[in-house]
């Protein structure tokens, strides 16, 4: 497929990009906490330049001293930070690109332990439980802050950007006070619509003032705030219309507030492009550019937003931390290696929040941009053992730096327990990073070896220089009467088809694995009841995918033990135990499912040191954990080989 309409340039004020490809800006705690831009941030844009993405933008930058969020954040309040934005910039456009800096002041969701100075808002508000109350800005220092954004769009002038990219959205400081959820003042910033635009109003004025025609002026809003007395999409609209009428070049369309994460970077479950209703009303309102982000994963979607008119610029966000070369594969027609984001949110926005580097599971050079891809010094023959995404991940970056590499997998089928993963309702991009592994190692000339179960004796035959172990994990079997009896379904098995269960179900274990082995039996009208030794199911879900798996539970009416510690099982049921010390039963069940979570497998132990070769354990077959961790440790050893 062609993507005519992704691959035309566009004109946003003064500044024409190539094309429709946007890296929107994201939070990657890689800037030096001087607030300067480290070589691994000029190394991180410039990847996503090289992979043809027309417009790059920098992250929120902080335009005022005492609002810094976080210790790795790019600041532009000073002068001596120019000289390393425009490293940045420069090397975006040495490879053809266009650079926007978001300017922002993080306002009532800012830290004050990190800024040194309390977090201020429009009203005394906070912007979420466990967060600072912001104090209300004094009108004399909101004309203050405004200077602050002009002094800061002339350093991203001077460094060289393209654009400046005004943040209005995500509840932040403008956004509270666009919004009548957020701003209750009653001085000349607050009250009536032209009271709470007053503010960005004169941002933008002041920020055309300094910059003139030689930098194109953007603003990103939320289509909604998505929470109750917040903005909705016609209240959008309106300030999509007055914000051209200020002199705005462009528009950049985010969506909700941080009480509603969910709708700010969508997690699995919900669909590529899910905001696209939203920002086309925004776009029949202005005749201005409008950039639309919400989970875009592949270009398909992209080209008919723009194809339609209901988008000018498409912005792919995790999508290019996943793969900073999709718009190139997109030109080349090469669709097949794109790298997926299956938006599971566990390096990016976990590690934002912790204020570390972010990382990503499905592309482990994330994070890495500035050391590259070394050839191996020595090529050797490489044996990895096990199939699934640990063993498939290390597989393909040996092969890529030149070694000889055979995967051995003992089933008949690649992906390991990471592809059960993708059975459970709305996690199906899964199957596309496990095919995107595949499609890496053939081209890499990774060969691969079916139904080849691997003991001492085969590795002693085949006689690789080095072996990695990527066994993975088996399902838990904790040591509890009857837990063995055959008529205990195994989570893994129920979900891969080789077990049927009845009607009524018990599953036990309400972690993720339990949790999400409910849904998939809820979905398909079962009547499910989950027990959990925890006080609350899905206690280690991230948050934004616990939304939609407990409204999961509510829509298919999954009922819920927990404090319970199972202390027998039965055909029919289980024995258990509450924090009391009381005995109680729950039985009457067609099937118990066991879905307790996974322990490691590493079949070989120690044994494989009395060969004396090069070996490395990874993923689950160390320790079951996070897929994360899996990738993670596939390329650290592929790196080290």
């Amino acid at each position: 497929m062609k993507f005519e309409n992704m691959f035309s340039p566009i004109t946003v004020g003064n500044m024409t990009v190539k094309n429709r490809f946007v890296v929107p800006p994201m939070g990657n705690n890689f800037a030096n906490t001087d607030g300067t831009m480290s070589d691994q941030s000029v190394a991180y844009y410039a990847e996503r330049a090289k992979g043809q993405f027309g417009l790059i933008t920098i992250e929120a930058t902080v335009v005022h001293q005492g609002a810094k969020g976080g210790p790795r954040k790019p600041c532009l309040y000073d002068d001596s930070t120019v000289e390393s934005f425009k490293k940045v910039i420069d090397a975006c456009h040495g490879e053809g690109a266009k650079v926007s800096i978001q300017l922002q002041n993080a306002g009532p969701d800012g830290n004050a332990k990190n800024a040194g100075a309390p977090i201020e808002a429009a009203s005394a508000i906070p912007s979420k439980f466990g967060k600072d109350t912001p104090v209300a800005v004094p009108t004399a220092k909101v004309y203050e802050l405004i200077e602050g954004y002009g002094d800061a769009a002339r350093r991203a002038m001077e460094a060289g950007a393209d654009a400046v990219e005004i943040h209005m959205a995500h509840g932040y400081l403008v956004s509270s006070f666009i919004s009548q959820r957020t701003n209750k003042r009653v001085d000349e910033f607050g009250g009536s619509f032209e009271g709470r635009m007053l503010f960005p109003k004169l941002i933008v004025e002041k920020v055309r003032e300094v910059v003139g025609d030689k930098v194109a002026i953007l603003a990103r809003i939320n289509s909604a705030d998505e929470i109750l007395g917040g903005t909705d999409v016609h209240d959008s609209a309106a300030v999509a219309a007055y914000l051209e009428a200020c002199g705005v070049d462009g528009l950049h369309v985010s969506r909700a507030v941080h009480l509603k994460d969910e709708y700010m970077w969508a997690p699995t479950p919900v669909h590529a492009g899910f905001s696209a209703e939203l920002v086309t009303e925004i776009k029949n309102a202005v005749s201005i550019p409008v950039i639309t982000v919400g989970r875009y994963t592949e270009p398909q979607f992209a080209e008919l937003m723009i194809k339609e008119g209901r988008a000018d610029l498409v912005a792919f966000g995790r999508q290019s931390l996943a793969d900073p070369h999709m718009p190139k594969k997109a030109m080349e027609e090469r669709l097949e290696d794109m790298t997926p984001c299956i938006a599971c949110l566990q390096g990016c926005v976990a590690n934002m929040y912790k204020g570390e580097a972010i990382c990503c599971l499905t592309n482990p050079f994330l994070g890495h941009e500035v050391d590259g891809l070394p050839a191996a010094d020595t090529k050797k023959n490489v044996m990895v053992i096990g199939g699934g995404v640990a063993g498939l991940c290390a597989a393909y970056i040996c092969a890529e730096r030149g070694h000889s590499v055979k995967v051995y997998e003992g089933s008949d089928i690649l992906g390991g327990n990471m592809r059960l993963a993708a059975f459970p309702p709305g996690k199906g991009d899964i199957t596309n990073m496990i095919r995107s592994y595949v499609v890496k190692c053939e081209k890499a000339g990774v060969e691969i070896v079916m139904n080849q179960e691997v003991d001492l004796d085969f590795i002693k035959s085949e006689n690789p220089d080095t072996v990695v172990v990527a066994t993975g994990s088996k399902t838990l079997i904790l040591p509890i009467d009857g837990i063995d009896n055959p008529a205990i379904i195994h989570g893994s098995d129920l979900l891969d088809g080789k077990r049927a269960a009845g009607k009524k179900v018990l599953v036990v274990g309400g972690g993720m694995v339990g949790c999400e082995t409910a849904a998939f039996l809820g979905e398909q009208e079962h009547d499910v009841t989950v027990i959990e030794f925890r006080d609350e199911c899905g206690a280690d879900v991230i948050h934004e995918h616990k939304v939609f798996l407990m409204e999961d539970f509510k829509n298919y009416g999954i009922g819920q033990i927990t404090g319970a510690k199972v202390c027998q099982f039965y055909e029919d049921g289980v024995a258990y135990e509450t924090a009391d010390g009381e005995k109680h039963e729950t039985r009457g069940y067609d099937s118990v499912v066991l879905s307790m979570g996974f322990r490691n497998y590493n079949p070989f132990a120690e044994e494989l040191e009395s060969l004396g070769k090069e070996t490395y354990v990874i993923g689950d077959a160390t320790r079951a954990r996070r897929a994360l961790d899996a990738t993670k440790e596939a390329y650290d050893a592929a790196m080290q080989i």
